[in-house]
């Protein structure tokens, strides 16, 4: 999607242009006139305007209210930008792949400005009035899905008209098409709330001086004659038809080659249904410097356009495309196609590329392996390289190194080994996570004053933290998590003022973090020092930091003994990481008045008391995971657990906790595992407990004190992978709905309770299980002949037991020849049927003997 970023530049420069010369603020000798006026308020009495936009509408002179532009010498309104910015994802499944793009994403770094815009049931035909209109704009609001109103049709002096993403919907009314003076027209329709059809392109025809024309997720399957717009407007420099449903049989030559789009400059294709061939009747557009491609379905050779400077092929079936035959681009982003053989890496191919014009150069996620990183070396032009998510192996050359003017480098996810090289220039980004790189971080990194990104993170990295570090004044995220360093965290961190991302997670680094290393870290907001077992977090009780984190990962360091206090400042806490850093004593009170924390993880401490000063509850909105296990927390289960509406994970095993298990938990609807093990709960299960959520897929009560029959409602959690009663006082059959309701498990533990009765049939319906363990029970008669149907003991399977969760709590206790081991990383390997220590009768079925995988007992 790189060159949607390019045209999207291009037009913001091109309404910076035209908001400047509509705009100007010239002193204005005539105001505007009372039926001008009168028409706007009555806009304004039209809409919602909860955002305030319109606050500035009072007095009798419109031409100083916000959004409105008037002629310096006659005061007629001849400009009304009224542009919202509401957050809304953005979709489109017309193209052969496909794509969803959500606008604010909740774990990036990036600030996203607040929402305002503007809501309406119509737009007010007072704007009609308006008769000396050259520009509006109503994009980024919300107009509930009604039509665009025919009335537009009629602003004659139009020149710019931009009516995207406001919640328009219904077909594009054809008066527009009486719009001769319009240059821009904007009608883009990706946001999910606006889907707007055209029916007939006949009318596009009427736009004669139009240059500036964007249908992205407008619905042109309706028109039949969708075709004429590649040739009825001449004029056309730019052209988006991005998720439009165009196919090869629109770009097939209607007319004369010369007529089609003969001045076209940046031309947006991208996620539409077009395959094969590359459509011929694209290489004669001699004019054409920008096209996107990306999100088809193309699979040959690409041909040389000379006047192209920028291309996008991403999202294509590509396994070659000659890339040194295209070497007079500027920009080639070929995303996510099968480049895997294609033959990049001669450097007799590089000989035939005599401009070496590559500015940008993107080939990330493609399997390349054959890639001489030496080759690129010669690109003496280039300023972006993405190779990452590639299988790119070796070394990286020293050569990339060199190349003055880049500025960007990503080789993450490769397979690259060896010494990280030196770097030259103005290196703004550099990005070689995830590879097998050894060594130290280079002391000449410290020259490159111009990074604002480092991301060494998941290598074999030793050595120190250089102290040359210290000079990158611009550097905003610091990753080198995942290696194999030592030595100190150096103090001069506290001086990087632009710094808002730092982990160095998971190395072997020691000493003392104090508030030094924070001192003018204001806009830190991702903090990760967890598994440094010899790193020391001291810090004054009454610190207040300068920063206001999103993220705090502190586990497996060495904290204090109380709950650090400076956690109470932290206003915007999403995720808060304290485990195994011996704390001990109860929750501070002030931790309940804590924001939503969505993630909480306090697991393998010394914390004790009651529950009941956990944070706020979560909202609806997001998942979110609480991690209290191995801890001593006593006293019930806390009412206000069910609260928690949107927890997936619950995690209190290994505590001291008492009492019944809460009526109120079904609430959690979006629960996917509870696990309450190994602590002295008692009394029945509630039926109440399979009215939980339906993604319920792991379900731990081992080791307690419950008593009773497991009750019938339990058989409503179908999506169970592991259901472990164990060590409990349980009594009566083993429920027949195991197997009849629940189908879905791989972990079934119902040792040392008091079950009498026959092993039921329906056991063996559940096929992947792969851990059944009924043992030291009163259970009589003899094993079921069907076991032996057990696939999930006789073929290895990539199942995930765990689910996508990654809780240290998640363990399951298995008797192997005598001794009690627990697993929890290795549990999906554990095969076991554990039958013993009952009133069993008769012969070991020889079915059994198939069950390849087993270890019985």
């Amino acid at each position: 999607m790189g060159l949607h970023l390019i045209l999207f530049t291009l037009f913001l420069i091109a309404f910076a242009t035209i908001d400047t010369c509509v705009g100007a603020q010239n002193v204005t000798v005539v105001g505007c006139s009372e039926d001008e006026e009168l028409a706007l308020l009555k806009f304004k009495r039209s809409i919602k305007d909860d955002f305030k936009m319109l606050s500035s509408w009072v007095g009798t002179d419109c031409c100083s209210w916000k959004g409105v532009r008037c002629d310096d010498y006659t005061g007629s309104v001849v400009g009304l930008h009224l542009r919202g910015n509401i957050t809304r994802s953005y979709s489109c499944n017309n193209g052969g792949y496909g794509y969803i793009s959500v606008v604010e994403d909740n774990n990036s770094l990036v600030n996203i400005s607040e929402d305002y815009y503007l809501v309406g049931e119509e737009v007010s035909s007072s704007l009609a009035d308006l008769s000396h209109l050259k520009s509006l704009d109503l994009s980024g609001n919300d107009f509930h899905g009604i039509r665009i109103p025919e009335f537009i049709g009629s602003l004659k002096h139009l020149s710019y008209l931009n009516l995207s993403n406001a919640g328009f919907t219904g077909i594009i009314p054809h008066h527009i098409g009486n719009l001769s003076n319009l240059k821009s027209l904007d009608l883009n329709s990706l946001s999910e709330s606006q889907k707007l059809i055209m029916d007939d392109m006949a009318w596009i025809s009427g736009l004669s001086s139009l240059d500036h024309l964007d249908l992205n997720g407008v619905d042109l399957s309706g028109a039949p004659n969708r075709h004429m717009v590649l040739y009825m407007i001449p004029s056309l420099l730019d052209l988006s038809l991005s998720c439009c449903g165009i196919s090869n049989v629109d770009l097939v030559p209607y007319v004369n080659l010369s007529k089609i789009l003969p001045n076209v400059i940046n031309l947006d294709l991208s996620f539409n249904s077009i395959e094969g061939k590359f459509p011929s009747v694209l290489t004669n557009m001699s004019s054409l410097s920008t096209l996107d491609l990306s999100g088809n379905i193309l699979s040959s050779s690409i041909p040389v356009i000379h006047s192209l400077l920028n291309l996008d092929l991403s999202y294509n079936n590509f396994e070659h495309i000659g890339i040194w035959k295209q070497c007079h681009l500027k920009n080639l982003i070929v995303w996510d196609n099968n480049l895997g053989k294609e033959m990049i890496g001669s450097s007799t191919n590089v000989s035939t590329c005599p401009n070496y014009s590559f500015e940008i150069l993107d080939l990330s996620w493609n399997g390349l392996n054959d890639l001489s990183l030496e080759s690129l070396g010669r690109l003496t032009r280039l300023r972006v390289l993405h190779l990452g998510s590639n299988r790119l192996k070796g070394q990286i050359h020293e050569a990339l190194g060199r190349l003055k003017l880049l500025q960007v480098i990503d080789l993450s996810f490769n397979q690259l080994n060896g010494p990280i090289p030196a770097f030259l220039g103005q290196l703004t980004e550099l990005d070689l996570s995830y590879n097998y790189l050894t060594g130290p971080i280079p002391e000449s990194f410290g020259n490159l004053v111009d990074l604002t990104v480092l991301n060494l993170k998941s290598n074999r990295l030793t050595g120190p933290i250089p102290e040359s570090l210290k000079r990158l004044d611009s550097l905003q995220v610091f990753s080198v998590s995942s290696n194999l360093l030592n030595g100190n965290i150096p103090v001069s961190f506290g001086q990087f003022t632009e710094l808002n991302f730092l982990d160095v997670s998971n190395n072997s680094l020691e000493g003392l973090v104090s508030e030094s290393h924070f001192a003018n870290l204001s806009r830190l907001k991702y903090l990760d020092m967890s598994s440094n077992k010899n790193l020391t977090f001291h810090v004054s009780g009454d610190w207040i930091p300068r920063f206001q984190l999103k993220t705090v990962r502190l586990g497996s360091c060495k904290i204090s003994d109380e709950f650090p206090q400076w956690i109470q400042t932290q206003r915007n806490l999403d995720e808060l990481v304290l485990s195994n850093a011996s704390i001990s004593g109860a929750l501070p009170t002030w931790l309940h008045q804590m924001p939503i924390i969505r993630f909480l993880d306090l697991s393998h401490n010394n914390l004790s008391g009651s529950l009941r000063n956990l944070p706020n509850g979560f909202t609806d909105e997001y998942g979110g995971s609480l991690y209290l296990q191995n801890n001593l927390f006593n006293g019930l289960i806390p009412m206000s657990l069910c609260k928690r509406t949107s927890l997936e994970i619950l995690d209190l095993s290994r505590n001291r906790l008492t009492g019944k298990i809460p009526n109120c938990l079904e609430n959690l609807k979006n629960l996917r595992m509870m696990l309450f093990g190994s602590n002295r709960l008692s009394g029945v299960i509630p039926r109440s407990l399979g009215h939980v959520s339906p993604s319920l897929s792991w379900l731990n009560l081992n080791d307690n004190s419950f008593t009773g029959e497991i009750p019938q409602d339990l058989g409503k959690l179908r999506a169970l992978r592991v259901l472990d009663f164990g060590d409990n006082k349980f009594s009566g059959n083993i429920p027949k709905w195991i197997g009849e309701n629940v189908t879905t498990l791989m972990v079934l533990r119902l040792h040392n309770n008091n079950f009498t009765g026959r092993i039921p049939q329906s056991l063996c319906r559940n096929s992947n299980l792969q851990i059944l363990d009924v043992a030291y029970n009163g259970l009589t008669g003899s094993i079921p002949r069907c076991f032996g149907e057990l696939n999930g003991m006789i073929e290895k399977r990539e199942q995930d037991i765990r689910n996508g969760s990654s809780s240290s709590g998640e363990t399951v206790i298995q008797v192997m020849k005598g001794v009690d081991l627990e697993y929890t990383k290795t549990l999906g390997l554990v095969y076991n049927m554990d039958l013993s220590s009952n009133k069993l009768m008769g012969e070991i079925p020889k079915e059994l003997t198939s069950l390849s995988l087993l270890e019985m007992n």
